[in-house]
Protein backbone atom coordinates (compact mmCIF):
# COMPACT_ATOMS: atom_id res chain seq x y z
CA UNK A 1 0.00 0.00 0.00
CA UNK A 2 2.96 2.48 0.31
CA UNK A 3 2.29 3.03 3.88
CA UNK A 4 2.65 0.89 7.21
CA UNK A 5 -0.49 -0.70 7.21
CA UNK A 6 -0.37 -1.64 11.09
CA UNK A 7 0.28 2.33 11.62
CA UNK A 8 -2.71 3.63 9.65
CA UNK A 9 -5.43 5.06 11.35
CA UNK A 10 -8.89 2.90 12.65
CA UNK A 11 -10.93 4.91 14.40
CA UNK A 12 -9.62 5.74 17.25
CA UNK A 13 -6.44 4.17 17.36
CA UNK A 14 -3.84 2.51 14.79
CA UNK A 15 -4.23 -0.80 13.28
CA UNK A 16 -2.22 -2.99 15.07
CA UNK A 17 -3.68 -1.88 17.86
CA UNK A 18 -7.32 -3.27 17.07
CA UNK A 19 -5.33 -6.35 16.36
CA UNK A 20 -3.79 -6.28 19.90
CA UNK A 21 -7.06 -5.38 21.89
CA UNK A 22 -8.91 -8.32 20.40
CA UNK A 23 -6.44 -11.07 21.38
CA UNK A 24 -5.81 -9.22 24.90
CA UNK A 25 -9.91 -9.22 25.21
CA UNK A 26 -10.09 -13.07 24.48
CA UNK A 27 -7.81 -13.91 27.22
CA UNK A 28 -4.77 -14.74 25.38
CA UNK A 29 -1.51 -14.22 27.42
CA UNK A 30 1.28 -14.84 25.70
CA UNK A 31 1.05 -12.67 23.14
CA UNK A 32 4.18 -12.37 20.32
CA UNK A 33 4.38 -9.60 17.84
CA UNK A 34 7.36 -9.89 15.31
CA UNK A 35 8.34 -6.67 13.64
CA UNK A 36 9.74 -6.11 10.06
CA UNK A 37 11.18 -3.14 9.05
CA UNK A 38 8.80 -0.31 10.56
CA UNK A 39 9.87 -2.03 13.69
CA UNK A 40 10.65 0.65 15.97
CA UNK A 41 7.68 2.96 14.87
CA UNK A 42 5.28 -0.18 15.35
CA UNK A 43 6.89 -0.35 18.70
CA UNK A 44 5.90 2.82 19.79
CA UNK A 45 2.48 2.56 19.08
CA UNK A 46 2.21 -0.43 21.22
CA UNK A 47 3.85 0.57 23.92
CA UNK A 48 2.63 -0.31 27.28
CA UNK A 49 0.87 -3.57 25.82
CA UNK A 50 1.31 -6.80 27.67
CA UNK A 51 3.16 -8.24 24.39
CA UNK A 52 6.76 -9.32 23.67
CA UNK A 53 8.54 -8.32 20.75
CA UNK A 54 10.77 -10.04 18.56
CA UNK A 55 12.57 -8.28 15.53
CA UNK A 56 12.52 -9.96 11.98
CA UNK A 57 15.64 -9.10 10.74
CA UNK A 58 15.33 -10.06 7.03
CA UNK A 59 12.53 -7.84 5.63
CA UNK A 60 12.41 -9.65 2.37
CA UNK A 61 11.65 -13.03 3.89
CA UNK A 62 8.56 -14.90 3.62
CA UNK A 63 6.43 -14.84 6.53
CA UNK A 64 7.33 -18.34 7.27
CA UNK A 65 10.21 -16.41 8.66
CA UNK A 66 8.34 -14.27 11.43
CA UNK A 67 6.94 -17.67 12.42
CA UNK A 68 9.68 -19.05 13.36
CA UNK A 69 11.05 -16.02 15.26
CA UNK A 70 7.39 -15.75 16.61
CA UNK A 71 7.25 -19.84 17.92
CA UNK A 72 10.97 -19.74 19.63
CA UNK A 73 9.73 -17.05 22.04
CA UNK A 74 6.24 -18.26 23.10
CA UNK A 75 5.68 -20.39 25.90
CA UNK A 76 7.53 -24.04 25.59
CA UNK A 77 3.62 -25.21 27.29
CA UNK A 78 1.86 -23.87 25.07
CA UNK A 79 -0.28 -26.49 22.89
CA UNK A 80 -1.34 -24.12 20.06
CA UNK A 81 -0.68 -21.16 18.73
CA UNK A 82 -3.20 -18.45 17.17
CA UNK A 83 -1.46 -16.83 14.00
CA UNK A 84 -2.67 -13.54 13.76
CA UNK A 85 -2.34 -10.74 10.58
CA UNK A 86 -2.07 -7.59 11.37
CA UNK A 87 -4.04 -6.59 8.18
CA UNK A 88 -7.08 -8.57 9.46
CA UNK A 89 -7.95 -5.78 12.19
CA UNK A 90 -11.64 -6.46 12.76
CA UNK A 91 -11.59 -9.92 13.04
CA UNK A 92 -14.45 -10.26 16.68
CA UNK A 93 -12.78 -11.75 19.66
CA UNK A 94 -15.74 -13.60 19.62
CA UNK A 95 -14.31 -15.39 16.58
CA UNK A 96 -10.88 -15.87 18.51
CA UNK A 97 -12.90 -17.52 21.23
CA UNK A 98 -14.27 -19.68 19.01
CA UNK A 99 -10.46 -20.64 17.44
CA UNK A 100 -9.34 -21.20 21.27
CA UNK A 101 -12.60 -23.65 22.06
CA UNK A 102 -11.71 -25.44 18.69
CA UNK A 103 -8.23 -25.97 19.63
CA UNK A 104 -9.63 -27.11 23.51
CA UNK A 105 -11.77 -29.65 21.75
CA UNK A 106 -9.53 -31.01 18.84
CA UNK A 107 -5.81 -30.06 20.18
CA UNK A 108 -3.86 -31.98 17.30
CA UNK A 109 -6.08 -30.14 14.35
CA UNK A 110 -5.46 -26.61 12.44
CA UNK A 111 -8.64 -24.88 13.42
CA UNK A 112 -9.51 -22.29 10.41
CA UNK A 113 -12.32 -19.42 10.61
CA UNK A 114 -14.71 -19.98 7.50
CA UNK A 115 -17.21 -17.07 6.82
CA UNK A 116 -19.57 -17.67 3.83
CA UNK A 117 -17.78 -20.50 2.45
CA UNK A 118 -14.36 -18.89 3.19
CA UNK A 119 -11.26 -19.37 4.52
CA UNK A 120 -9.88 -16.44 6.48
CA UNK A 121 -7.61 -15.29 9.35
CA UNK A 122 -6.49 -15.78 11.83
CA UNK A 123 -5.47 -19.70 12.58
CA UNK A 124 -5.21 -21.64 15.11
CA UNK A 125 -2.09 -24.24 14.84
CA UNK A 126 -1.30 -27.29 16.71
CA UNK A 127 2.10 -26.66 18.39
CA UNK A 128 3.10 -30.02 17.27
CA UNK A 129 1.79 -29.40 13.38
CA UNK A 130 3.21 -25.45 13.52
CA UNK A 131 6.60 -26.89 14.31
CA UNK A 132 6.73 -28.73 10.36
CA UNK A 133 7.78 -25.02 10.01
CA UNK A 134 10.95 -25.51 10.84
CA UNK A 135 11.62 -28.44 7.91
CA UNK A 136 11.43 -25.22 5.16
CA UNK A 137 8.23 -25.44 4.77
CA UNK A 138 5.31 -22.59 4.60
CA UNK A 139 2.04 -21.85 6.46
CA UNK A 140 0.29 -22.88 3.20
CA UNK A 141 2.53 -25.84 2.84
CA UNK A 142 1.54 -26.81 5.98
CA UNK A 143 -2.35 -26.59 5.84
CA UNK A 144 -2.38 -28.24 2.40
CA UNK A 145 0.08 -30.87 3.82
CA UNK A 146 -2.81 -32.96 4.94
CA UNK A 147 -6.61 -31.73 4.74
CA UNK A 148 -7.68 -34.75 7.75
CA UNK A 149 -6.12 -32.26 10.44
CA UNK A 150 -7.40 -29.01 9.09
CA UNK A 151 -10.74 -28.15 10.60
CA UNK A 152 -13.00 -25.32 9.85
CA UNK A 153 -14.89 -23.58 12.08
CA UNK A 154 -17.99 -21.78 11.08
CA UNK A 155 -18.30 -18.02 12.44
CA UNK A 156 -20.24 -14.96 11.65
CA UNK A 157 -17.08 -12.52 11.47
CA UNK A 158 -16.83 -10.96 7.95
CA UNK A 159 -13.78 -9.95 9.84
CA UNK A 160 -11.81 -12.98 9.09
CA UNK A 161 -12.22 -12.43 5.36
CA UNK A 162 -11.11 -8.66 5.38
CA UNK A 163 -7.96 -7.78 4.88
CA UNK A 164 -5.82 -4.59 3.79
CA UNK A 165 -3.67 -4.95 0.80
CA UNK A 166 -4.82 -1.89 -1.24
CA UNK A 167 -6.25 1.44 -0.24
CA UNK A 168 -9.62 -0.19 -1.31
CA UNK A 169 -9.10 -2.57 1.08
CA UNK A 170 -8.30 -0.45 3.97
CA UNK A 171 -11.69 2.37 3.39
CA UNK A 172 -13.91 -0.55 3.11
CA UNK A 173 -12.41 -1.82 6.57
CA UNK A 174 -13.08 1.97 7.81
CA UNK A 175 -16.35 1.31 6.55
CA UNK A 176 -17.07 -1.76 7.97
CA UNK A 177 -16.00 -0.67 11.57
CA UNK A 178 -18.17 2.51 11.41
CA UNK A 179 -21.26 0.28 10.30
CA UNK A 180 -19.76 -2.01 13.29
CA UNK A 181 -20.31 0.94 15.43
CA UNK A 182 -23.46 2.22 14.55
CA UNK A 183 -24.77 -1.44 14.49
CA UNK A 184 -24.18 -1.28 18.19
Amino acid sequence: MGRVKQLLPLGDKPVIRHCLDTLLCSGIIDIIVVLGPHGPQIADAIRGLPVTIRQNEYPDSEMAESVRIGLKAIDPSSSGVLICLSDHPLVSVETVKSLISGHAADPDKIIVPLYSGRRGHPTLFSRRILEEIYSGLTLRDILKKDSDRVKCIQVTDEGVILDMDTAEDYKKINESLKNQRTDK
